[in-house]
């Protein structure tokens, strides 16, 4: 899965785009500053980092020269500042790509990927079993087989992904697939779908190693 660092302070932007990029299959964590970022950095892994130029603390040009001084790690900037300077300032110091606020969620995930492709950023496929996600692709697979996930399917099984090893409750699913359905999505749907998931993706979906049941609270996905 890809790793993305989110540096922005903007608590608003920082809800919506962590809900918006899990949900398209990436894994996001965020800092609100200089500091936090660099620390986060040494000490975690990350495939890509966004960052914004106005920091609660710091600066992001500092940021971005930090990164490219010491780690291989591609950086997008996204900020409001889209004037020559930031612009010209934020490639001298070795940013990937820049994009100024506010921008279409659509045009951003095309540009991560983008630049995840140029940079030969790996981290998007994950393994559970003998079933393989690919999400700058989206598509899943199981051994060497596409397993045509429809795209309710395909969206459970990255909310399982994303939260792997914790137990999500029937709730947390139906609140996490809601928008995509098109329609009301009920406590017996989701039992339709957990059961033609499994079908897919399960050896045996009687006996399921990938998505359990944990009894009285809900599944987990723990490969």
């Amino acid at each position: 899965m890809t790793n993305i660092l989110l540096v922005e302070d903007d608590k608003s932007i920082v809800v919506n785009l962590t809900e918006f990029l899990s949900k398209e299959g990436f894994s996001v964590k965020n800092a609100n500053g200089q500091n936090k970022a660099l620390e986060m950095i040494e000490n975690e892994h990350f495939d890509l980092v966004l960052l914004d130029v106005s920091l609660a603390e710091g600066n992001g040009f500092a940021v971005c020269s930090a990164i490219k001084s010491d780690h291989d790690i591609p950086v997008i900037f996204l900020t409001a500042s889209s004037d020559e300077f930031s612009t010209v300032t934020g490639f001298e110091l070795g940013a990937d790509d820049y994009i100024p606020k506010p921008f279409r969620p659509r045009e951003l995930i095309l540009r991560i990927k983008n630049i995840l492709r140029l940079t030969g950023g790996s981290g998007s496929v994950t393994k559970l079993g003998d079933v393989v996600v690919d999400t700058v692709k989206g598509i899943a697979t199981k051994n060497g087989n596409d397993l045509y996930l429809s795209a309710l399917e395909y969206r459970l099984l990255l909310v399982f992904i994303n939260n792997r090893g914790a137990v999500l409750s029937r709730t947390q699913l139906l609140e996490a697939i809601w928008d995509i359905a098109g329609e009301f999505v009920n406590d017996n749907t989701l039992t339709v779908y957990i059961k033609r998931l499994r079908e897919k993706i399960e050896n045996d979906p009687q006996d399921p190693k990938i998505i359990k049941t944990v009894r009285g609270m809900g599944y987990k996905v723990d490969l």
